[in-house]
C-alpha cells in the first residue's frame, strides 16, 4: 500500500474524454454559474488540461468538441453573451461599480466590445447619469461621505476621493457625491440627473 493515496481505488479509471463528459462539465457549471461563451470554453479546456496533461493531441480534440457544444448551446439559448452582459452590468450598476470597471468585468469574461456596449446603453433607458448613480451606490455600499457616521475632515474627504478613484469613478462624480449633506440631499441629485 505505499505510494497509494488516501480514497483512491487502483482500479478506478477516469472517463473516458468524449462528448458527453464535456457536456456533463458544461452542464454542471451552467447550472450553478451564468456565463459568457467564451469564459464556459476556458473552463471546459482548463478541465480538459487538468485531465489529459501536455497530450496535444486529445487537447485539440477536446477543442473541437468543445467548440460544438458551445455553438449548439447558444443556437439553443443556453449561452447569451448579450443577456449575459445586461445582468452583469446591472448588478454591477447596482453594486456601485463605476462604468469603467464593468466594463473590464465584462471583457475579463469573455464578452465582446459590442455586447458590453449594448449591455451598457440598455442601461442608460433607466439613468441619465450612469456614472453618478453608480457613485451613490458605491457610497451607500463603503459608508462614504453623506453615508457616513459623521461629516468628513479634510483627510477623511481625500481618503474618501482616493476611494472612489480606486473603483474608477471620475472626480466629477466623487465630488457631487461627497457636497451632499445628507441622505436626501443625495436623492435630489440623483433625482436632477434624469
Amino acid at each position: 500500500m505505499v505510494g497509494r493515496r488516501r480514497g483512491t481505488s487502483p482500479s478506478v479509471e477516469p472517463a473516458p474524454l468524449d462528448r458527453a463528459l464535456l457536456e456533463s462539465w458544461a452542464l454542471f457549471y451552467l447550472e450553478r454559474y451564468a456565463n459568457s461563451a467564451e469564459h464556459l470554453r476556458h473552463v471546459l479546456l482548463r478541465r480538459v488540461r487538468r485531465r489529459v496533461g501536455t497530450d496535444g493531441e486529445a487537447v485539440g480534440m477536446a477543442g473541437g468538441l468543445i467548440d460544438a457544444l458551445i455553438a449548439r448551446y447558444r443556437a439553443a439559448g443556453l449561452l447569451d453573451d448579450v443577456a449575459y452582459a445586461a445582468g452583469q452590468a446591472r448588478r454591477g450598476l447596482a453594486r456601485g461599480r463605476s462604468l469603467r470597471r464593468i466594463a473590464a468585468g465584462l471583457a475579463a469574461k469573455g464578452v465582446g466590445r459590442e455586447d458590453a456596449a449594448a449591455a451598457v446603453a440598455a442601461l442608460a433607458k433607466d439613468a441619465a447619469d450612469l456614472d453618478l448613480a453608480a457613485a451613490c451606490a458605491f457610497a451607500r455600499r463603503r459608508r462614504l461621505g453623506p453615508f457616513g457616521p459623521a461629516p468628513p475632515d479634510a483627510v477623511d474627504r481625500r481618503r474618501e476621493l482616493a476611494a472612489f478613484a480606486r473603483a474608477g469613478f471620475e472626480r466629477r462624480a466623487a465630488d457631487a457625491v461627497l457636497a451632499c449633506a445628507d441622505e436626501a440631499a443625495v436623492a435630489a441629485l440623483l433625482k436632477g440627473s434624469e
